[in-house]
């Protein structure tokens, strides 16, 4: 048995994800492409947002990786760094993994070159996929992550990948706002089919927020017997809008040009209420995966594994109003101070 299996079979793991917003907002990663160059300009930046996700109650440590493929580097004309972008990215993951005594993973997402019925797209998806497990098989993971795949075909197709290396693999769809898989397959029916495949753990991340993916993630637990891994985006997504593509701010007029994705979403964030009460409401389906996409920082982790009964370092600095010099209610606060409080509220 993995001891991924093992974790998941004695109570919740918790895996932070969001490397590429958080990283954007730190100032280190371009939006538009997208690309983990961070990682060979400033491996000290990302090593610190690796001890920043475990301080925060991640059980986990998540090789920079994602769209650290051919596909994505040929955009920007630096496809021949490609080997030493991963092998740089698992080599400061897993220095922090063992250090920490945490997880290590590595990473592989959607190719962005698949198409389905294609031979030519299927094959180069395959040898991206190969090539990436191949270099975190070397780094000795734990397991793989498979994620934001939109073709279940192409998931499917990961997995095969991760069972050639004889590694236990996660793998998650993102699903847009149609509902299902953009071959058609509703999110239960692909979860199977991975299940079937030899997944350790299937489920949903990215592109929705807590309350458009939580009906979807109850089909799924009801659909397969294997482990579900529930890893949304932290923001207010809603039926009219279900994932964060599809998000306006009614706070500020904007072009369909000028759309809040990716960049300006920031008014849209779920509070760290909203992400507690999403890992206690997974949880109690059966969901023992859990973490955030796009949009999470230590802070909702933090949340998070706090919602789950979890004490992880990060909490010896959690709210303590108590000691507010005007909200505060401690006898150390002098009452002229406490009685300022009404006055800040009112």
């Amino acid at each position: 048995m993995s001891a991924l299996l093992e974790r998941l079979d004695a109570g919740a793991v918790i895996c932070a994800e969001g490397y590429l917003f958080e990283l954007e907002r730190r100032g280190y990663l371009q939006a538009g492409p997208f690309v983990p160059e961070v990682v060979l300009e400033h491996p000290e930046v990302v090593e610190q947002l690796h001890r920043d996700f475990v301080h925060a109650g991640s059980d986990v440590v998540e090789a920079f990786t994602y769209y650290a493929h051919r596909e994505k580097l040929s955009v920007i004309g630096k496809v021949e760094q490609v080997e030493e972008m991963n092998r740089n990215a698992l080599a400061v993951a897993k220095s922090v993994a063992r250090e920490t005594d945490t997880m290590l993973a590595g990473d592989i997402c959607n190719t962005n070159v698949f198409i389905p019925g294609d031979s030519e797209t299927r094959d180069a998806a395959v040898a991206m996929f190969e090539e990436q497990i191949g270099w975190a098989a070397e780094a000795e993971v734990d397991f793989v992550i498979a994620e934001t795949f939109s073709y279940g075909e192409e998931a499917l197709l990961a997995l095969e990948s991760i069972r050639r290396a004889g590694l236990p693999g996660v793998v998650t769809l993102a699903i847009f706002g149609e509902g299902t898989t953009l071959e058609g397959w509703p999110p239960d029916e692909a979860c199977k089919r991975l299940e079937q495949g030899g997944a350790t753990a299937v489920g949903l991340n990215c592109l929705r927020g807590p309350r458009t993916m939580l009906p979807l993630l109850r089909r799924v637990r009801q659909a397969v017997a294997c482990h579900v891994a529930a890893l949304p985006v932290p923001y207010r997504t809603t039926d009219a809008e279900p994932t964060f593509f599809n998000l306006s701010d009614p706070g500020y007029a904007s072009s369909e040009q000028e759309r809040p994705f990716p960049v300006n979403l920031d008014p849209l964030l779920c509070n760290r209420h909203e992400i507690g009460e999403f890992a206690r409401e997974a949880f109690d389906l059966g969901i023992r995966y859990l973490g955030l996409c796009c949009g999470a920082g230590p802070h909702t982790v933090r949340a998070l594994a706090e919602a789950l009964g979890r004490v992880p370092p990060a909490s010896r600095y959690s709210p303590d109003m108590s000691k507010h010099a005007y909200l505060g209610t401690d006898e150390v606060i002098p009452d002229a101070y406490k009685s300022l409080g009404k006055r800040v509220v009112e």
